[in-house]
């Protein structure tokens, strides 16, 4: 299985992007903007991708595994830029520096995953406009 995040908009807060699965749409993310000091953004690139036991929420998310000088990067629900520490938040809706429906958006990738769970790929690409 193959996830995409394609980075599409950037703010001073966040940067927004559409997730796909298997080159089918099915959210809106929301990570931390690109800049220099923590939290910002994960590096662009493809990563695996393990359902694992987060810590923070202690319920099984999809954790993106070896992403260089970060740790415990996961996707998980959330609306807002202070709702992520360097996580990919995703949901159905999406305006500046928000997505709504997280939860929603949150159970359905789930489901998708949960088919497949030892061969998932995630990749982050795109550049971004100003919004």
């Amino acid at each position: 299985m193959n996830i995409a995040v394609q980075r599409q908009w950037l703010t001073d807060n966040s940067t927004c992007g559409e997730m796909s699965i298997d080159d089918v749409f099915h959210c809106f993310t929301l990570e931390p903007p690109v800049r220099t000091t923590k939290p910002y953004c994960i590096p662009a690139g493809t990563y695996k991708v393990a359902l694992l036991e987060s810590p923070r929420f202690g319920f099984i998310t999809p954790h993106v595994m070896n992403v260089p000088n970060f740790t415990e990067i996961e996707i998980h629900p959330g609306n807002y830029p202070h709702d992520t520490e360097g996580c990919c938040l995703i949901g159905q809706t999406h305006t500046v520096d928000f997505i709504g429906s997280s939860r929603a958006a949150f159970d359905t990738l789930m489901l998708a995953l949960k088919t497949n769970p030892e061969n998932i790929l995630i990749t982050y690409t795109g550049g971004a406009q100003n919004v």
